[in-house]
């Protein structure tokens, strides 16, 4: 294992440390419960939008808490669920007037931890709501899920929550839109090497040179086959045969389209599968308003990549549109 740790339990801490002290004027870091929050929250006026999952899934979800995006994030360990009290104080510390959402990927340890902390928090008198989220169309269920996962496309469902509560939405009219989103979002991932957990030394699934796991999981879940490395054509091919019936999407439909690297695959690679799959879903009478292509939901340093698809609305391009100022930046 080669990497840029010191002691891997101390791994997920220093990345948070070092999130904080780039972005000293917008960031704090509670580091008892692993909390990054915007320094301006809680803010009275809007809903706060809360999201949290295991980490090494970076720039989701510690690196996208910011104006027009989440209010704060606590992630546990890598690939592991938070502690439902990492969540309970989290929701304590955002909550405004206006109440708190909790956005939480569909894992089992995710559901349980913030379910609980949903309860502890309404105990305390915060109005608090959960949403889960689960647009990854490649199995059923997982390792770790019940129902299908949540994978990139919750980058949606957090962008159109955090733009509508900016706008000073109900928690109701917040949580109806990320629902609504949800509901028209499919994504399927696709692995050509495994990744390896700092705390583990090796890597998570053995993986032939000249192999690729199609439908894989952001942790390594097995995904509906295994099978030779095929060009670059045929396996966007395959992707979008299982995501677009799925909805289904159809000609004539306006689409958001993310190209989302898994860790450890070259830009130049996403922007090749990228004009392959908006070349096939003009071919196919549907239209790409909105493109998004770069690291947005990964799997540690894991080689693939994932292809999500959102049928647009008015509201929901709107919303997409609206401008957010997160950690994960260029300029």
């Amino acid at each position: 294992m080669k990497k840029f740790v010191n002691d891997p339990q101390a791994f997920v801490p220093e990345m948070l440390k070092g999130i904080a002290l780039a972005n000293p004027d917008t960031i704090v870091y509670v580091p008892e419960y692993n909390l990054i929050m915007r320094a301006d929250a809680p803010n009275q006026d809007k809903v706060s939008i809360v999201q949290g999952s295991g980490s090494g899934h970076e720039p989701a979800h510690v690196m996208v808490v910011g104006k027009g995006m989440l209010d704060a994030a606590c992630p546990g360990d890598v690939f592991a669920a938070p502690p439902a009290e990492y969540v309970y104080e989290t929701a304590k510390r955002v909550a405004s007037a206006k109440g708190v959402l909790l956005l939480v990927n569909n894992y089992t340890g995710d559901r349980m931890a913030f379910e609980m902390a949903q309860e502890m928090a309404e105990a305390d008198g915060i109005v608090c709501d959960t949403l889960f989220i689960n647009d990854d169309v490649a199995v059923q269920d997982s390792l770790y899920t019940v129902g299908r996962r949540g994978v990139a496309g919750n980058f949606f469902v957090m962008k159109a929550c955090g733009a509508l509560a900016e706008e000073g939405a109900s928690l109701a009219e917040v949580k109806a839109i990320g629902e609504r989103v949800n509901s028209v979002t499919r994504t399927m991932g696709i692995a050509l090497t495994a990744c390896t957990p700092p705390a583990k030394g090796s890597p998570l699934f053995e993986l032939g040179d000249n192999e690729m796991e199609i439908g894989v999981g952001i942790h390594g879940e097995p995904g509906r086959r295994r099978a030779d490395l095929v060009p670059a054509d045929d396996i966007v091919a395959e992707l979008l045969d299982a995501v677009v019936p799925d909805l289904p999407f159809v000609s004539g439909d306006r689409v958001a389209l993310m190209i989302n690297g898994l860790g450890g695959t070259p830009i130049s690679e996403l922007y090749l599968l990228f004009g392959i799959a908006a070349q096939r879903l003009e071919d196919m009478g549907i239209t790409v308003a909105r493109s998004y292509v770069g690291n947005y939901c990964t799997s540690l340093e894991m080689a693939g990549a994932s292809l999500t698809l959102v049928k647009l609305d008015e509201e929901i391009e709107r919303l997409l549109e609206a401008p957010a100022e997160i950690v994960n930046r260029i300029f």
